[in-house]
């Protein structure tokens, strides 16, 4: 039963990380990224994006296998993705931030401002505590 409540959490956290990335791509955070208008990092916004879905993938072989090196392996994949997202995190708080005092009266606009900008508060906080709870669970099924 926790492994299932580990493959709900971990596609909810997917969901919110597919948003966001989504979200950063179109308002051109690869691009912005070269000219040192985005915060993020592409290589580590993407290593985030793919050593999640590796796990996702390997956690979803694990269900059918049921092997314990898998559950291991998948937790050994979180384990990166959980640092990356931190550093990511770091990196988007001042962004937050900045918006906030930005709009207060009489502020200038912004020529453009970083892509993720755009990310809602609820996204980035729900991304976080699925995490959270995933890397949880998954740790319990492989200790289990």
């Amino acid at each position: 039963m926790i492994e299932i409540a580990a493959l709900v959490t971990w596609l909810i956290t997917a969901l919110g990380g597919f948003y966001m990335l989504g979200t950063w791509i179109a308002r051109g955070g690869v691009r912005q990224n070269k000219t040192g208008d985005s915060r993020l990092p592409t290589t580590v916004v993407f290593g985030h994006f793919l050593l999640a879905a590796a796990g996702l993938v390997v956690w979803i072989v694990y269900l059918f296998a049921a092997t314990a090196m898998l559950a291991w392996i998948a937790f050994g994949l979180l384990v990166p993705v959980a640092l990356l997202g931190f550093a990511l995190l770091l990196r988007w708080i001042p962004v937050r931030r900045e918006s906030v005092a930005r709009h207060g009266v009489g502020a200038a606009p912004v020529a453009e401002p970083p892509a993720e900008r755009g990310f809602p508060v609820a996204i980035v906080v729900g991304h976080g505590l699925f995490a959270v709870a995933t890397v949880v669970l998954v740790l319990v099924s492989a200790l289990g």
